[in-house]
């Protein structure tokens, strides 16, 4: 079943929370959604919307249920999912994935490296998303609530999540660098850093992040 346009407008947090279990769908490809983060509006100072609002992070303060897809150093395309409370920003980025459907064609585009890797790395760390799935540029702004192209779909809910800080940020403020807004599914090995989360009922995470 897609995930509705009512679903993603909610606090960046309570989506990125229940995300987890989704499933991105793409050119035949079904991937469980293992691992995310949470990044808010401009007052969180980890998130592209501190930058100018008509900049590369437009997308963020736009409709959400959205794409938001960024290149990061130029090389890598990074997937994340437009969440906010209307007249708000922000946006979930889609850290690792479990590969359900379309083994073939993510190791033809992962290339020679998963030969080297095991399956559960294919599509860990966000880069290797936005290569495995094939999503660049060309669909940031893409809707993810209608039939056709990238979608999101009810998955699986896990009764437990891990829990830990968000990974890349040493540049932000320290109240941002203690929100813990990364969010996986547990006992899974398609999370990245595994070791630097904590497992809590899914339903805490949830009344904790409608608290926020």
């Amino acid at each position: 079943m897609l995930v509705g346009r009512a679903f993603y407008r909610r606090s960046p947090a309570a989506v990125a929370a229940e995300l987890i279990g989704c499933e991105l769908r793409v050119g035949g490809i079904h991937a469980r959604v293992t691992e995310v983060e949470a990044y808010s509006g401009p007052e969180d100072s980890a998130s592209h919307a501190r930058f100018d609002r008509h900049g590369r992070s437009k997308t963020m303060y736009g409709d959400a249920g959205r794409a938001y897809v960024y290149l990061c150093y130029g090389l890598h395309h990074m997937v994340n999912v437009v969440a906010h409370e209307d007249g708000d920003a922000g946006a979930v980025l889609i850290r690792s994935c479990e590969l359900l459907r379309g083994h073939a064609l993510v190791a033809r585009r992962r290339g020679q490296v998963v030969q080297r890797l095991r399956e559960a790395a294919w599509l860990q760390g966000p880069g290797n998303v936005g290569k495995g799935l094939a999503i660049d540029r060309s669909w940031d702004g893409h809707v993810l609530y209608r039939a056709g192209g990238l979608t999101v779909h009810r998955g699986d809910v896990p009764s437990r999540l891990r829990v830990g800080r968000r990974v890349g940020i040493e540049f932000a403020a320290p109240r941002d660098r203690r929100r813990r807004w990364r969010f996986a599914c547990p006992q899974t090995p398609y999370v990245a850093l595994p070791k630097e989360l904590r497992s809590m009922a899914r339903d805490r995470v949830l009344t904790n992040c409608a608290a926020r």
